[in-house]
């Protein structure tokens, strides 16, 4: 999906500037890019930043709209998540019937990997996973009673953390703290301080999205305290866990009225991230890149809307980022640029997020608010757009 839209972007970069008669060289420097970046664009090597998108339009003369494809059409009833809530909490609450073929420990670790990898990065990660897991779930659990070790107990925290992450997004808090829960049991037969960190780290998002700020602080506090006690805090992956509790730990601060504790926080965890790279250990997708997304939220959060907005302008999000944190991204950019009442700005991110994920703007509170906002407070033009946009999610406006 990516490299379509990075083609089909560039394609009408390169169209409008020619019908404009404009040189690459005078483009690029209006914009505030290099003519090679320019040149990457506009051969659809590179998908270019929400800022730099706009930036074009303007050097081009164009609406930014132009120079996105139209939305797909597809029905909304394709893109709302199959019933596959009330199947996924049924196999964390029914017991389970013994399968009828032999299950394999290792079998089961690849096809929870796949199921990560589809999670991170497929475009259709809802529809492909809500009929996947329930199965996966009564399996897992078949290989923890017939196969107890830690191999089998690993695969417990990775595919609970999986379930936890995919049943807070279909509206299933019920579900997701019982995932959450499971992973933390299993990490404590796991054998691992780094697994039992993850799972910390996933009870804290789900005690977050519970308005339970108190106890995701608690638990984000006795994690770090724990894998910096234990053998493996000086690892790469040790040291990713610890930089993603900062990061989540951030959050927490900063929905408790604590800006400047969530900012060291943050520096911590970009000082880790200097070491660490890119990393995406226990599937946390930890890195330079996520540090600075996480401070354009933080100053969001803080009010400092031109302060996150200038700072979104230098991530670019490397392609293999996970799915999920591209598009948050994106949607903080629309929120941010709605509250500075730019909605043609916000039209545009949201669009971006949705020619990346449609499902997940589906799905996504935020993204609602966001076109809500749009079609509602925007001008003519942004107004008709954004109803086109709701009109085919079935988003009601």
């Amino acid at each position: 999906m990516d490299d379509e839209l990075a083609h089909e972007v560039g394609n009408r970069v390169r169209q409008i500037r020619l019908a404009n008669r404009q040189t690459r060289e005078v483009v690029a420097g209006l914009s505030g890019i290099t003519a090679d970046y320019l040149y990457q664009v506009e051969r659809g090597r590179k998908l270019p930043t929400l800022p730099v998108l706009l930036a074009l339009a303007r050097s081009l003369r164009r609406p930014a709209s132009d120079l996105l494809p139209p939305a797909t059409v597809r029905p909304a009833r394709r893109l709302v998540a199959r019933p596959g809530s009330t199947e996924i909490h049924r196999a964390l609450t029914v017991p389970i019937t013994r399968p009828a073929e032999p299950v394999n420990g290792l079998e089961i670790g690849r096809r929870i990997r796949e199921a990560w990898r589809t999670w991170q990065r497929s475009p259709s990660r809802y529809t492909d996973l809500t009929g996947v897991l329930p199965g996966l779930i009564a399996d897992a659990e078949h290989v923890l009673r017939e196969q107890p070790g830690n191999r089998s107990n690993a695969c417990a925290v990775e595919l609970y953390g999986l379930v936890r992450t995919v049943s807070k997004r279909i509206g299933r808090l019920d579900s997701a703290l019982l995932a959450a829960d499971r992973a933390v049991r299993a990490s404590e037969n796991a054998g691992s301080p780094t697994l039992r960190a993850a799972a910390a780290w996933n009870m804290a998002h789900v005690l977050l999205a519970d308005k339970q700020a108190d106890g995701a602080e608690t638990v984000v506090a006795h994690a770090i305290a724990a894998i910096r006690e234990s053998d493996q805090a000086a690892t790469l992956d040790g040291l990713a866990i610890q930089g993603a509790l900062l990061s989540v730990g951030s959050v927490v601060q900063a929905r408790a009225g604590n800006p400047w504790l969530a900012r060291e926080q943050l520096s911590e965890a970009a000082k880790i991230a200097s070491v660490t790279g890119e990393r995406n250990t226990a599937w946390t997708a930890f890195g330079p890149t996520s540090v600075a997304m996480h401070v354009v939220s933080l100053e969001l959060e803080s009010g400092e809307v031109a302060q996150a907005l200038r700072l979104a302008e230098t991530v670019d999000p490397p392609g293999g980022m996970s799915i999920e944190r591209r598009v948050a991204f994106l949607l903080d950019q629309a929120r941010g640029y709605v509250q500075r009442r730019d909605y043609h700005g916000a039209l545009v991110a949201v669009q971006t997020a949705n020619g990346t994920a449609p499902e997940d703007v589906l799905h996504r509170p935020a993204a609602h608010a966001v076109v809500h906002a749009i079609v509602r407070q925007g001008r003519a033009n942004a107004a008709r757009q954004g109803a086109a946009l709701a009109e085919q999610l079935g988003i009601p406006v």
